[in-house]
């Protein structure tokens, strides 16, 4: 079984508490990428699917948009509520970043693909909320000597990109969308993760009061090492796109071992020559 991460109810309740308005500007951010790209696929999508807690907004966002027509929308716990092979688009909407074995929501999501379905997994990752991160450390560390989990580790991207193969996805891409973002303070910040239901549900959070002064230090150095214009602070927020297809026998294949029908040095002598550059001529023996 994998490390629990994240407590679900503690999640639940930050999810409940949310403000379903202009906190969600990320989501919104992360659909109008997400639109652009399912615009470039030359395919109509008959049976798409989302999950997330969002996903009725994400469903609504994506109608509007005129990539989708509908969508089944389901909650991100774990096992996902998709029938095996009945979609041909799965989104995973920002929220895989909270599950405990995110590989195993992979795999569920290619599971529902129908041959040759497209899964995308949307999800906070790399150095989202670096500052934030950072900043805690630093003031907790000074006042109490060390530190407890308060922001959910994150991925890096070249390491996501491997969990799409383990899933068994074909076709694998991983990128990611940076954002930085400006806010009068701390407590600014934190307001806006609460409003998106993104406040700290770890597992291994602390139960306890924090420290007095905890977040009035941690904002003084905040401010201090990661200043903006007009005396405001950044934030980075890094929305990792991970695309991959469910294998088909019509999709392109990768070439047997062997089977190539010219040499690689071969095919880059003649593509020199064809540009034009010098051949010398052969030397003759003496």
């Amino acid at each position: 079984m994998p490390p629990k991460l994240t407590d679900r109810t503690a999640l639940a309740l930050h999810r409940a508490r949310a403000a379903r308005g202009p906190e969600l500007f990320l989501h919104r951010l992360a659909v109008d990428e997400l639109s652009e790209r399912l615009s470039e696929v030359n395919r109509s999508f008959t049976a798409p699917a989302i999950v997330g807690p969002w996903g009725a907004e994400w469903r609504d966002w994506l109608v509007a948009d005129g990539v989708i027509a509908g969508a089944e929308v389901v909650a991100d716990a774990d096992p996902l509520q998709l029938t095996p092979g009945a979609h041909d688009l799965v989104i995973h909407a920002l929220s895989l970043h909270w599950a405990d074995d995110p590989v195993g929501q992979l795999v569920q999501m290619r599971r529902a693909l129908a041959p040759d379905g497209l899964g995308i997994a949307v999800l906070f990752a790399g150095r989202s909320l670096q500052e934030l991160r950072a900043s805690l450390a630093e003031a907790e560390t000074a006042l109490r000597g060390g530190l407890s989990p308060r922001v959910v580790p994150m991925a890096d991207l070249r390491d996501l990109g491997g969990l799409l193969q383990r899933a068994g996805f074909a076709l694998p891409v991983a990128d990611s969308l940076v954002q930085t973002l400006t806010y009068a303070d701390l407590f600014a910040l934190v307001r806006d993760l609460r409003g998106m239901g993104e406040g700290n549900a770890l597992a291994a959070r602390e139960r306890a009061m924090p420290p007095r002064g905890l977040f009035a230090a941690a904002a003084a150095q905040y401010a201090a090492s990661f200043p903006a214009e007009d005396g405001r602070i950044k934030a980075t927020a890094e929305i990792v796109f991970l695309t991959g297809w469910a294998p088909s026998d019509s999709q392109q294949q990768p070439l047997r071992p062997g089977s190539a029908k010219m040499r690689l040095a071969d095919a880059l002598g003649a593509e020199e020559r064809r540009a034009g550059d010098p051949v010398a001529p052969p030397r003759r023996k003496p």
